[in-house]
């Protein structure tokens, strides 16, 4: 009775935590390009959801579905995104990055490794069409507009199925981008996801973890990712 007891007290104090912590599961190889949630890569990656825009309010239709692998030299998302209408840049840059894409239909992450100074961590942005930025964020910088000049070489995929009203986007980041330590299981490393879906006035901007504000810059508000085996 006495281990019954104290076992329901340890899974009820682990589903707690798990809020705002996600995992990231090792993978045997590197893969390109995989929007398949279906695929051998894919099939039983942790998740999280996002399902309440940035100040915490629920999102009713747009549950994003976020997963995560990672190897010796990358971390994987795959992003799982329902939409109403597309809302896209009307002229998409695929031969470098698009400053300035977070004014579109975009899936975020923002990853910290420094547990001792908060506001600085990275950005990586894919939109449906598989445009992409990658940002240097420093949140004291006098010069913070140049963040989008610095480059991570992460690669990035999209598809849209339109049946579905479904749009997938994937991203590999060079760990080492991230991290100044080598990835290993254990790591855990500070992150948040997002979502910008629509346009203007009927923008929502979504978010894992709600920051409490209409921005998604709100390092105090991240939660954590695990890399495990």
């Amino acid at each position: 009775m006495i281990r019954a007891s104290l076992a329901v007290l340890v899974f009820a104090a682990a589903g707690a935590a798990a809020s705002n912590q996600a995992v990231s599961k090792h993978a045997a190889r590197d893969v390109t390009a995989d929007t398949d949630p279906n695929s051998a890569f894919w099939r039983g990656a942790p998740a999280v959801f996002i399902e309440n825009d940035a100040r915490g309010n629920p999102a009713p239709g747009f549950r994003t579905e976020v997963r995560s692998r990672w190897t010796a030299a990358s971390l994987y998302f795959l992003f799982i995104c329902p939409y109403e209408a597309l809302y896209l840049k009307p002229d998409p840059k695929m031969d470098g990055e698009t400053n300035q894409l977070w004014n579109w239909d975009v899936a975020e992450a923002f990853i910290g490794s420094d547990f001792q100074n908060i506001r600085k961590y990275k950005e990586f942005e894919v939109s449906p069409h598989a445009e992409w930025v990658d940002l240097d964020i420093d949140l004291d910088s006098t010069h913070r507009e140049d963040g989008w000049k610095w480059n991570s070489r992460f690669q990035v995929a999209a598809r849209i199925d339109a049946d579905a009203k479904r749009w997938y986007a994937f991203m590999r980041i060079p760990y080492a981008s991230i991290d100044t330590r080598r990835a290993v299981s254990g790591n855990v490393l500070r992150i948040n996801f997002y979502l910008s879906e629509g346009e203007r006035p009927n923008h929502k901007g979504l978010s894992w973890q709600p920051t409490g504000r209409n921005t998604f810059h709100v390092p105090e508000a991240f939660g954590t990712i695990k890399l495990i085996r």
